[in-house]
């Protein structure tokens, strides 16, 4: 096989060698870590007919539409109540722990589940999944709109996180099929507006519903979304054929990994409320859950197919990214789930204006992740990008921390925008820099692995911080009641419920408003110290440059390098069964430059 001479150029991180060019050499230990700067030859593009024809701007566009209608429809299905999750507790007759369950829920089944979905993805048919992950997301949604009581609510929306966590993790998986990693910026716009009108208009649509025709119908509102998804998926996404393998999943260590994450969340959940953080309680949750992960670790480092393959840990990017994902996932879930609260317990806003004053928020990460996404195409570069996003977010969260029940509205708007402004700019460049240095058949594990990490923040996020709140709250009510001569039981459902300021007389309901301002405001600053070690995380993190092909064109290249590696083997008499199967699990030569690169960053 003969290809056209190439001009050298500094090779990519992600671009293995193709098939036809001399086998790149695997640089020692004692020269891994300087290879990846390190001038080769560009590898040639695959041919034959294991090479996929280079998409146009259309199949692009048309691939992108149904990708992007399922993500859609996963935000705008969790979007659209966050405005009226405090009109929906109060008419079930919920608590203050209800209202953290009903968003917890969600998020721990998607933080469990993400992992999965992305070692899925790495096995059998990416279509299928995301039909899957979306039939299960919106036929979940519709039965939590039938709920009687907030029992049924929250089993619900634990279902709808199982479905969420798929379609996020399989959506960015996807879009690394068809774009590379210098690509992706350019279409970063389209994403962008595409996830700023579900998060902006989730919010507003939820609202007006539940002012109109009330709010059982903000689950039902994303069905025929979902219909449209599933059919323009079907007739637009065309994936190759994946090449046939057994596919081993890892259930026990899926199962381990559950019950660990899931016994860690549940104590941060109780405790503080229903047992002390010290006590027997404590004890028992905490020495299980690690109990879990411990064995969770031993089963993952013998299972053929791990739910995490823990060698990506030695994936410095990945690493990196994961810590800053922690930290942007408790910063962002962690504070601005209570800001609904903030905007109709503490300001008195109904849910369309809690919706719409939250819009400044939504508008600095729209604008930053789209413009920063075009910054990244035209120069590569994405480092400096994430570090302004780091001072930002630090800086939005500790003006954040500065609002009270009667602060200008003016104000707030600012301190949001910049908060939005800061995670637009770090959340999908965390991503991307960690999938520049994956290989491609792992990109899914990857992928998930980093999404898992900063939904896990999140939901930690959301149950501590749920549970300061409430401790707050009730601290706050019940001293500012007291000082006025008024019983707690002024307040139906005591200091712990979720009042309905419209309904208090004037003391109290000033009583409740400033107690639930200021305890919001206290979740921001506590959040300040997670934004600096994003700085640190990403500060310390190496820039390897993007890689100009795509997931399949990658896929392709080490397939037909594995082929030829496997027929040059053949016809070598002297070469053993050992060392053919070695060339051809390693992709041949085709492994060579992504491995050399990879070797690199783990020890740079």
């Amino acid at each position: 096989m003969s290809t056209p001479p190439q001009t050298p150029r500094p090779a990519l991180p992600d671009e293995p060698g193709a098939p036809g060019t001399a086998p790149a050499v695997v640089p020692t230990p004692r020269t891994a870590a300087g290879a990846a700067a390190t001038a080769a030859p560009e590898p040639a593009a695959p041919t034959g007919a294991s090479a996929p024809a280079a998409m146009s701007r259309r199949e692009i566009l048309e691939s992108l539409s149904g990708i992007l209608l399922g993500m859609f429809v996963s935000i705008l299905a969790t979007s659209v109540v966050s405005s009226s999750l405090p009109r929906i507790i109060s008419d079930l007759s919920g608590t203050q722990s209800s209202f953290t369950w009903v968003v917890v829920a969600t998020l721990l089944t998607t933080t469990i589940s993400t992992p999965i979905w992305g070692k899925l993805a790495d096995l059998v048919d990416r279509k299928l999944l995301v039909q899957v992950a979306l039939v299960v997301s919106v036929v979940a949604s519709a039965l939590a709109g039938l709920s009687p009581n907030v029992e049924m609510l929250i089993s619900m929306r634990a279902l709808q996180g199982v479905g969420a966590g798929g379609l996020m993790a399989l959506g960015t998986v996807l879009i690394a099929d068809i774009l590379s990693p210098r690509e992706r910026g350019k279409y970063m716009g389209l994403m962008g507006a595409v996830m700023g009108v579900a998060m902006i208009g989730g919010p507003l649509l939820g609202g007006a519903l539940t002012d109109s025709v009330g709010w059982r119908w903000n689950f039902f509102v994303g069905l025929p979304f979902a219909v449209a998804a599933i059919v323009v998926l079907q007739r637009t996404l065309h994936l190759p054929r994946r090449p046939r393998r057994v596919v081993r999943i890892d259930y026990a260590g899926a199962a381990l990994i559950s019950a660990g994450v899931a016994g860690l969340l549940l104590w941060v959940t109780f405790a503080g409320q229903d047992f002390d953080w010290l006590s027997w309680q404590t004890g028992a949750m905490v020495g299980g859950s690690v109990a879990a992960l411990v064995a969770a670790v031993l089963v993952e480092k013998r299972a053929a197919e791990p739910i995490i393959p823990l060698h990506l840990f030695r994936n410095r990017t990945l690493v990196l990214a994961v810590v800053a994902s922690v930290a942007v996932g408790v910063a962002l879930f962690g504070t601005s789930v209570f800001l609904s609260q903030y905007m109709q317990v503490a300001r008195g806003r109904t849910p369309t204006e809690s919706g719409l004053l939250t819009i400044p928020m939504i508008v600095g990460q729209l604008l930053t992740s789209t413009i920063g996404g075009r910054l990244v195409t035209r120069t590569g570069r994405y480092k400096t990008l994430m570090t302004v996003g780091a001072v930002v977010l630090g800086a939005g969260l500790a003006l954040m921390g500065t609002i009270h029940y009667d602060t200008s509205f003016v104000a707030v708007s600012a301190w949001m925008f910049l908060l939005g402004a800061g995670v637009g700019l770090l959340m999908q460049n965390l991503v991307l820099a960690a999938q520049n240095t994956l290989d491609v058949r792992e990109v899914g594990s990857g992928t998930s692995t980093v999404a898992f990490f900063r939904t896990l923040g999140g939901t930690v996020g959301v149950s501590a911080l749920g549970a300061v709140l409430a401790n707050h709250v009730t601290t706050r009510i019940s001293d500012g009641l007291a000082e006025l001569g008024i019983d707690t039981s002024a307040l139906a459902g005591g200091t712990s419920a979720v009042p309905d300021v419209g309904t208090l007389p004037g003391p109290v309901r000033t009583v409740v408003e400033s107690s639930y301002g200021d305890s919001v405001a206290d979740l921001f600053l506590y959040c300040v110290p997670l934004a600096v070690v994003a700085l640190v995380a990403v500060l310390l993190l190496k820039e390897v440059p993007l890689g100009r092909r795509s997931g399949l064109e990658q896929l392709a290249a080490q397939q037909a390098g594995a082929e030829d590696a496997a027929g040059t083997a053949s016809t070598e008499p002297g070469q053993t069964l050992a060392a053919r199967t070695t060339a051809v699990d390693a992709g041949g030569p085709a492994g060579g430059t992504g491995r050399a690169a990879r070797a690199a960053d783990a020890a740079g």
